[in-house]
């Protein structure tokens, strides 16, 4: 079984709108477009995205009925592969039946995809990835219910010895591999624990392991994310030789260097600071703000990338700098929530999708383990990182006070693209901006790690501030957007 290597998602976080956009937004007909889009582009896998947004459970069937001649070369299940990501119940439960339907839309691709081919020897959509796992028992729950209810209704007697399966059919595929996606701190450092328990009393060929690194960079700053997932990759390789079966590291990296910094024009990056990883995601900007060629040709170097040795990291002195630097972070992000929300909201759709819940979207005191500090609510991701860069802020800097000299030195061993990460977010950066919100110390430090700014960048991130202290936001959004096709991703 071909495990994909580059996994298309439907990320929003593009400052360009491909052709089969709808005033901008990417939705419905659409996203089976962008599927077909994608594969044509050598991509492997397309998540198929349920959480949080409404979604096509016809898709095979459309990509089959439309696509012939691309899917007769390209077949699905074999060459290229939809993932499902679904609702967790525990934690996003007015969606819990959504997680229900989804499943059950697994089987009937089969058929058509039974019908499409003639052989039932491979199935369309056969993983599916949880997200925010805290549990092994999460996990069990998804694939024993798929297991049991989904396909363990073939079994049920409708009358006499007439069985669900003479009336439906058989259902395929008999199980579906079960992705966790940590996306939290605390379970980041243990999710080689909670793969380990889960992985018990089965007989799987290999297990993949889905480490986000997008809302880690919201949650807990940009040096945290990193660490977090060292610590992580490291673990699951130990996991790996101990229990004698692949596991198979996903990145969830976007365009922002906040967010992973994956774009077409630096994929090495990718490779030098995850070389364990075995799949990376290709999100809306990588895919749609630059050249066709250059995503066609980055998209295959991530394709021919075989796996190495997780970068080795001293796990105690990376938790008790992750400490460290959050504190200063979120300290830094309460100070600029106000304005944050206010631009946030002028971030335009790139998707049609409900409300996520996350870490901040409940609310929640920030997870700094101190008490009597006051809930916070922050956009998304990429909206919290749009407006940050609007303002001329890169949240890249944010919480770097916090660190001296020897944080600095045993960063640079164990996240070797640290100053190019920051080198490439501060093109963007506005001084006053900086000087305003944040003093002296970030001043120093913006012009530290700076090699040059984008002084057209610059002056619309100085419109968008006059526009909102002169409560004329009428073309707020518009300097957003000519700000984010500068930078070529949106957050």
């Amino acid at each position: 079984m071909q495990v994909p290597k580059c996994m298309s998602t439907q990320h929003p976080d593009n400052a360009a709108s491909p052709p089969y956009a709808t005033d901008g937004v990417v939705k419905g007909e659409g996203e089976v477009l962008e599927a077909a889009h994608v594969f044509a582009l050598g991509c492997d896998e397309q998540m198929w995205d349920s959480e949080g947004k409404d979604v096509d459970r016809m898709v095979v069937s459309k990509l089959l009925t439309n696509h012939q001649e691309q899917f007769t070369k390209q077949r699905l299940g074999r060459d290229c592969f939809l993932t499902l990501r679904v609702p967790n119940p525990s934690i996003e439960r007015e969606m819990r039946k959504t997680l229900v339907e989804t499943l059950e839309s697994i089987p009937s691709a089969w058929d058509v995809a039974q019908r499409f081919y003639g052989n039932g020897d491979a199935a369309p959509i056969h993983e599916v990835i949880l997200p925010m796992t805290t549990s092994a028992e999460e996990l069990n729950r998804l694939y024993l219910y798929y297991t049991n209810y989904i396909v363990g209704k073939e079994k049920q007697v409708l009358y006499g010895e007439y069985r669900v399966s003479d009336w439906l059919g058989e259902y395929h595929p008999r199980q579906i591999n079960v992705i966790p996606l940590v996306e939290d701190l605390d379970h980041m450092l243990i999710a080689d624990s909670i793969v380990d328990e889960y992985l018990r009393g089965k007989e799987l060929p290999y297990q993949r392991v889905f480490l986000a690194r997008s809302d880690p960079a919201l949650n807990y700053g940009l040096v945290s994310a990193e660490l977090m997932l060292k610590i992580a990759l490291q673990r699951m390789r130990r996991l790996e030789e101990q229990r004698g079966i692949p596991l198979y590291p996903i990145i969830g990296v976007g365009s922002a260097p906040f967010r992973g910094n994956l774009t077409p024009l630096n994929v090495e990056r990718a490779f030098r600071e995850y070389p364990s990883a075995h799949t990376l995601t290709v999100q809306s900007a990588f895919k749609y703000d630059y050249e066709e060629p250059d995503v066609r040709a980055a998209i295959a170097q991530i394709r021919g990338h075989e796996r190495g040795t997780p970068v080795a990291v001293d796990e105690e002195r990376a938790k008790r700098l992750i400490k460290k630097y959050t504190a200063g972070y979120q300290d830094c992000v309460r100070q600029l929530a106000p304005v944050v929300a206010q631009v946030g909201a002028m971030v335009p759709k790139r998707r049609d999708r409900r409300l996520h819940i996350g870490l901040f979207g409940y609310s929640r005191m920030l997870d700094t383990g101190e008490s009597g500090k006051e809930a916070i609510r922050l956009p998304r991701a990429i909206s919290f990182c749009a407006a940050m860069y609007s303002i001329g802020i890169p949240p890249e800097v944010l919480g770097l006070a916090a660190l001296d000299k020897e944080d600095f030195a045993f960063l640079r061993e164990v996240y070797p693209s640290l100053e190019e990460d920051l080198a490439a977010s501060l093109r963007f950066y506005h001084e006053k901006s900086v000087a305003r919100h944040l003093g002296a110390k970030y001043e120093s430090l913006c012009i530290r790690f700076c090699h040059d700014i984008d002084r057209v960048h610059e002056g619309l991130t100085t419109a968008v501030q006059a526009s909102l202290e002169s409560l004329t936001a009428s073309h707020t959004q518009r300097y957003l957007v000519e700000a984010a096709q500068i930078r070529r991703f949106l957050g």
